[in-house]
């Protein structure tokens, strides 16, 4: 298995053997169930299908309790899938733990940042803004300024920079060490920072 579910429990530091100080994540990982496995000759390709955690049978409809039930597995909440070039030696309801990962071993962790809701330029597009309150701008230092040309081509082109709504978009951070495993209790330390907010669920894969 290439990959499991974690949930983002918060961010701490450590300090390693030569004192270093590091500021690093920690989160649980796993343990995972297979709820579906996709074949070139079914599906047009092959991946796993992981679920995590408990869901209650009254939150869950009538499609998604059967496709739990062919696996002989109770609702989950989050389900990802991870593509995998070989997926004959699974079967449908086995568990996967976080002892696939070792420590030292790097791994993309792709995730939803947080949401920011609407924000100006300067905090969305890192613009400068204005500066100093010169010829009369009064309120101004913080607006976009121009955004096109006059009579010609009389519109706004696509993709221009504005205002607008920040934060909430699928963000895959690459190359993360895993600094420390505990196996008892299913957690991990990962140097450095994560997308999304505290106890937002995580697709970790081993770096290809």
């Amino acid at each position: 298995m290439n990959g499991l579910i974690g949930k983002n429990i918060g961010m701490t530091k450590i300090f390693l053997e030569n004192g270093e100080h590091v500021p690093c994540t920690l989160i649980q990982v796993g343990p995972c169930y297979i709820v579906q496995i996709k074949t070139i000759k079914n599906d047009g390709y092959s991946s796993i299908q992981l679920g995590i955690d408990d869901l209650k049978v009254i939150k869950t409809n009538k499609s998604l309790f059967s496709h739990f039930k062919k696996a002989g597995l109770s609702p989950k909440k989050k389900l990802f899938e991870f593509k995998m070039n070989k997926v004959s030696n699974f079967v449908l309801g086995d568990l996967i733990k976080i002892d696939i990962f070792k420590e030292g071993e790097l791994v993309n962790v792709k995730g939803i940042s947080k949401g920011k809701g609407f924000q100006g330029v300067i905090k969305r597009h890192n613009f400068s803004g204005v500066g100093e309150k010169t010829h009369g701008q009064h309120n101004r230092l913080r607006a976009p300024g121009s955004i096109g040309a006059g009579s010609d081509p009389s519109r706004v082109f696509k993709g221009k920079k504005m205002a607008g709504k920040m934060g909430k978009k699928n963000v895959t951070i690459k190359n993360l060490k895993i600094l420390k495993i505990e196996t008892d209790h299913n957690l991990m330390i990962l140097k450095g920072s994560v997308p999304g907010n505290k106890n937002s669920y995580l697709m970790i894969q081993k770096k290809e």
